[in-house]
C-alpha cells in the first residue's frame, strides 16, 4: 500500500502536472554552472523542477519565519532584500515559480494524500507564498492600467500584499468613497512569458499520448491553452465574477464578491474585499463544522454546473474563505468553463445509466459517444463500470458516506497509476474539451473533501441538484436555499407538486 501511495504520489508531482510544469520547464535556465538542464527522462525533469519550486517558496517561508524576529528597521531591510524589484526579476521567476509551475505546487499540495508530508508542505507554500513584487513595480502597473499612482488613486493603499499567486498579486485598499476592496495585480510579463511557454506544452501531452494510447492530446492542448489564456485576461475574470456574484446574490451560505468597475482593467481586478477563515484552519474545526463547509462547497460546483451551466475550476484551498457556520466566500474567476447545453446534458446522461438505472451497457454507449473511451476496446462493459463507477461511488448509496483521504487519493490513480488493474482502459482513455475543466472536480474538490473528511448523504444532496431528479432539500442549509432559490429565482423553481417526493 505505501508503495503505491507513494507512485502516486510521484505521479501527482510528475505525471499529472507535467503539463503544467512544462510550461515552466522552458523557462529555467539551471545550474549555476550556466549549463542547461540536461535530464534525459521527462520524470527527472518534472522531479527537478518541483524541487525548484519548493525551494523557491520554501525560501520565502524562511523570510516570514526570519522576519517575525525581527524588529521594524530590520523587517524592511529583510523586505526589500526578497523584493522581486525588476520586470527582468519578475520574468526570471515566472519561469521557476509562479505561473504554471506555481499552479503545479498548488495542485500537487493537496491532491494526493501520499505525498509524504515535508514535501507537501514545502509545495503548499506556493498556493500563497510567493516572493512578491516590489511595490515601485506594483504601483506601476496600478499607474499604467488606471492612470494615477495607487496612493492617489485610492483613500489607502497598502504596498504589501495580502497573496502573492501564480498570475498577480493582492493588495487591500480603501476607495474614495470608502469601501474596503482588494485589488488584484497582474505581474509585469507574465502574459508574453505564458503565451511563449504554452507554444512547448503540446510536446508533453503528445509524449503522454505514447502512454495514454487513447488520449487525443491535441484537441485537450486546445482546450487548455484557451481557458489559461483566459486566465491572463482580468476583463473576462471580472465578466465571469459578476455572472456568479448576480446569481449568488443573497445566498444563505455562498458569497462572491463583487467587482467594483471602476477599478478594473485587463490587468488590474478589484472587487469587494472579503474576510474569513483559510482552509487550513477549517481542518481543526469540528465534524459538523467541516461537514457544512464541504456541503456548501459541493452545492457551489455542481449547482453552478446545472443552474449556471458554468464551472469554476480552480477549487484549490487558496480560493475559499470559511465562517464555521457553513458560509463560504469563492474568490478567483479566471479559469471558468461555460458549458454548452448539449455537454451538460452528457453528464446527467452518465448519472442517470451508472447511478439511477445502473445500466452498465447504455453507460458504455454513452462514454464512447462522448469520447471518454475508445469504441470497440476488448474488456467488458462490467469492466468499464468498475473502473469509472469509483468517480460516483458516494453518491451510489443513499446513506451517510465519508470522502477519505484513501478516496481522493484512489480517484488520482484511477487516472494515472498503470501499474494496478485497469491499465487497459486507462491506456483506451480521453479527456474530450468538455471534461478537461470539469476533471478538477475529480483531482481537485475531492481532495479537498478528504482532507476534511466530508461526511454526508451525498446522494439526497445530488439529487436536489441534479435538474433531472429536482429532489426535495434534504439538509437544514437545503431547505434555507430553497426557500433563497425561490424569492431569487423563481422560475428556476418548479411548483411544489411537480418536486420528486
Amino acid at each position: 500500500m505505501r508503495r503505491r501511495r507513494v507512485f502516486g504520489a510521484a505521479v501527482v508531482v510528475a505525471g499529472l502536472a507535467s503539463a503544467a510544469a512544462a510550461v515552466g520547464a522552458v523557462r529555467v535556465r539551471a545550474r549555476r554552472d550556466g549549463h542547461a538542464l540536461r535530464h534525459t527522462s521527462r520524470l527527472a525533469r518534472n522531479v527537478h523542477l518541483a524541487r525548484l519550486g519548493a525551494r523557491t517558496g520554501s525560501s520565502f517561508a524562511v523570510h516570514r519565519a526570519r522576519r517575525a524576529f525581527a524588529d521594524a528597521e530590520r523587517r524592511e531591510a529583510l523586505d526589500t532584500a526578497f523584493e522581486l524589484r525588476t520586470a527582468e526579476q519578475v520574468a526570471e521567476t515566472l519561469g521557476h515559480m509562479k505561473g504554471a509551475l506555481m499552479k503545479l505546487g498548488q495542485m500537487a499540495s493537496y491532491l494526493d494524500q501520499g505525498l509524504p508530508e515535508h514535501v507537501r508542505a514545502a509545495l503548499a507554500d506556493l498556493q500563497s507564498d510567493a516572493p512578491p513584487m516590489s511595490p515601485e513595480l506594483a504601483a506601476g502597473m496600478i499607474r499604467r492600467e488606471l492612470g494615477e499612482d495607487p496612493e492617489r488613486l485610492f483613500a489607502e493603499w497598502d504596498p504589501v500584499p495580502i497573496a502573492a499567486a501564480s498570475i498577480g498579486q493582492v493588495h487591500r485598499a480603501i476607495t474614495r468613497e470608502g469601501r474596503a476592496v482588494a485589488v488584484k495585480v497582474q505581474y509585469p510579463g507574465v502574459e508574453a512569458a505564458m503565451g511563449a511557454d504554452l507554444d512547448n506544452v503540446g510536446l508533453i501531452f503528445a509524449g503522454m499520448g505514447q502512454v495514454f494510447r487513447g488520449l487525443d492530446h491535441a484537441t485537450l492542448v486546445a482546450e487548455l491553452r484557451a481557458r489559461l489564456v483566459e486566465e491572463l485576461d482580468y476583463a473576462n475574470e471580472a465578466a465571469n465574477q459578476r455572472r456568479f456574484a448576480d446569481y449568488y446574490q443573497g445566498h444563505p451560505t455562498i458569497h462572491v464578491p463583487a467587482v467594483v468597475e471602476r477599478y478594473s482593467t485587463r490587468r488590474v481586478l478589484t472587487t469587494e474585499l472579503a474576510t474569513g477563515a483559510r482552509f487550513d484552519e477549517v481542518i481543526g474545526w469540528d465534524q459538523h463544522q467541516r461537514d457544512l463547509a464541504a456541503e456548501t462547497l459541493y452545492r457551489f460546483a455542481f449547482g453552478s454546473l446545472y443552474r449556471l451551466k458554468a464551472f469554476n475550476g480552480d477549487p484549490h484551498p487558496g480560493n475559499y474563505l470559511f465562517r464555521p457556520d457553513g458560509h463560504v466566500t469563492f474568490l478567483d474567476f479566471g479559469l471558468v468553463k461555460h458549458f454548452a447545453d448539449e455537454e451538460v446534458d452528457q453528464f446527467g446522461d452518465m448519472i442517470e445509466a451508472m447511478v439511477l438505472a445502473r445500466d452498465p451497457a447504455r453507460f458504455r454507449r454513452i462514454v464512447e459517444d462522448i469520447g471518454l473511451i475508445r469504441a470497440g476496446m476488448p474488456f467488458s462493459d462490467d469492466d468499464v463500470v468498475e473502473y469509472l463507477g469509483h468517480f460516483y461511488e458516494f453518491v451510489m448509496r443513499d446513506e451517510p458516506y465519508t470522502i477519505t483521504p484513501e478516496y481522493a487519493s484512489e480517484t488520482v490513480r484511477r487516472f494515472f497509476d498503470t501499474t494496478g488493474p485497469y491499465t487497459e482502459i486507462q491506456k483506451a482513455a480521453n479527456v474530450p474539451p468538455s471534461m478537461v475543466i470539469i476533471q478538477r472536480i475529480n483531482l481537485g474538490l475531492y481532495a479537498l473533501f478528504g482532507e476534511l473528511h466530508a461526511t454526508g448523504n451525498w446522494r439526497r444532496l445530488a439529487e436536489e441538484l441534479w435538474p433531472f431528479v429536482d429532489g426535495p432539500p434534504s439538509t437544514p442549509m437545503g431547505r434555507e436555499i430553497e426557500a433563497w432559490r425561490r424569492a431569487r429565482h423563481p422560475h428556476a423553481a418548479p411548483a411544489p407538486e411537480d418536486r420528486a417526493s
